[in-house]
């Protein structure tokens, strides 16, 4: 008994269960007021917990993929099953608009005042301005198929490329470089920015979460499971913390 709490303690991953297995956690961030806010794209529906782990869901309708926070202080996301752009504020109002045109599979605020996002049936990256005038970068591996996207500790745009096996960065300029995974057939699905300042990303594929500093170095976790299918990551409170669609969410410590 006294190893197996030794190894529990030992253990940098902690499971912290938030929704039935069919609700599907997907993508998740950290809101304007402390809490952890995360999509259930089967459920239909925005959840929040809130440090001390107390848990509240909205209802938002068809299917809520991936999540940021906007310059307004609200949460926005993307419905996919309809199309449209989803707004949440921190008091549960809800908004939503039509998608842009190039459905995006994710988007972040970049380091130059534009919207980023992957355009992932084009293999390129977008940019919007605030005025609305956008920009696509072709990657160069076809196939790449990006999903994740976030702004990098080193002011350029990080993101997965979920059929090639890579992990991309665009600078604002269009400038891409690739850095293909120890594995390629892991599927790497989200990134964020660790509080180490090194890249952190699911591996939907092989059930493990990757990181990969500045300087192209990857190490890997395990998950609890292999099939526990984790999608949308994020960095909060001094550890990272990963969406699995099984049903929980994963915290990983991190060394810095």
């Amino acid at each position: 008994m006294l190893d197996r709490i030794g190894r529990w303690l030992a253990d940098p991953v902690r499971d912290h269960t938030v929704s039935g297995p069919d609700a599907g956690p997907y993508a998740l961030a950290e809101g304007p007021d402390g809490a952890l806010w995360f999509t259930l794209v089967h459920q239909g529906a925005i959840g929040r917990r809130d440090a001390a782990g107390h848990l509240t869901v909205h209802p938002v309708g068809a299917g809520p993929t991936v999540i940021t926070q906007g310059p307004d202080g609200a949460l926005w996301f993307t419905l996919s099953a309809a199309d449209r752009i989803g707004r949440l504020t921190t008091s549960g109002e809800f908004t939503e608009y039509p998608a842009p045109g190039a459905f995006p599979s994710a988007l972040v605020a970049g380091p130059d005042g534009a919207m980023w996002c992957t355009l992932n049936q084009a293999d390129a990256i977008g940019r919007i301005t605030m005025d609305g005038r956008t920009t696509a970068f072709p990657l160069p591996t076809e196939g790449a198929a990006p999903v994740g996207i976030t702004t990098g500790p080193d002011g350029a745009l990080w993101f997965t490329e979920i059929g090639a096996g890579q992990i991309g960065r665009i600078t604002v300029d269009g400038t891409v470089t690739e850095y293909p995974l120890p594995d390629r057939q892991a599927r790497p699905h989200a990134l964020t920015t660790g509080p180490d300042g090194a890249l952190w990303f699911t591996e939907w594929g092989s059930g493990r979460v990757g990181r990969l500093t500045t300087d192209g170095r990857f190490t890997g976790y395990d998950l609890p499971r292999p099939d526990c299918e984790p999608h949308g990551i994020a960095a909060y409170r001094g550890a990272v913390w990963c969406a699995l669609e099984t049903g929980s969410l994963a915290a990983v410590e991190v060394s810095r």
